[in-house]
């Protein structure tokens, strides 16, 4: 909680959905997402029509914004260990809802989102964290050929290639591990500099 009140409780939330915002551009973790399914099972018909391949991958990077913010809330709602041994406490409802709300005002404004596209991203979030609390809070390491208990996965599963959804499922746990990455990357790196 102290490093969330050095830094103005404005700034926090805006930096963390643009520092997510941009890694998942830059890093492309969608697009590395699909191309390795695509060699890898020789799915070549998925990247044939490009209007089709830039819908599936705009469908997907939403997919990937949904799960890091999902996952950006949840981590905003755990206070940094002071010390080594100190275990890490969780923050007030009130402040959690604070970053909550600026968040995702923060990604409506960097999203150039219309109200209801904000409504709607805000609505599948919800769907996310329920389903996430369905599953329960822990997070166990899987082993290579196991597939996640996650909405991300199920979906962008669906989504990429519904034919072969055990296969799309695996490759989609693959990069839930990169979108989790990318928003604790960026939360953290918000908390360092500030």
């Amino acid at each position: 909680m102290m490093a969330l009140a050095k830094k103005s409780a404005t700034d926090v939330p805006a930096e963390v959905a643009s520092r997510i915002s941009t890694s998942l551009l830059q890093e492309r973790v969608v697009a590395r997402f699909v191309d390795s399914y695509v060699v890898e099972h020789g799915r070549y018909a998925l990247q044939v029509h490009a209007a089709l391949y830039r819908d599936l991958l705009a469908l997907l990077q939403r997919e990937a914004l949904l799960a890091a913010t999902a996952r950006a809330l949840e981590l905003s709602t755990v206070a940094p260990a002071n010390s080594k041994r100190s275990k890490p406490r969780t923050i007030p409802r009130k402040d959690a809802a604070l970053f909550r709300r600026k968040y995702l005002g923060a990604l409506t404004r960097l999203q150039k989102w219309t109200a209801g596209d904000a409504l709607d991203f805000q609505n599948d979030l919800q769907v996310y964290e329920e389903l996430l609390l369905r599953v329960g809070a822990a997070r166990r390491r899987r082993k290579p050929f196991e597939a996640a208990n996650h909405p991300f996965v199920d979906r962008c599963a669906f989504l990429l290639d519904s034919s072969f959804l055990e296969k799309a499922r695996l490759a989609a746990s693959h990069a839930l591990a990169d979108v989790d990455e990318v928003a604790e990357h960026a939360f953290a790196a918000t908390l360092q500099n500030s």
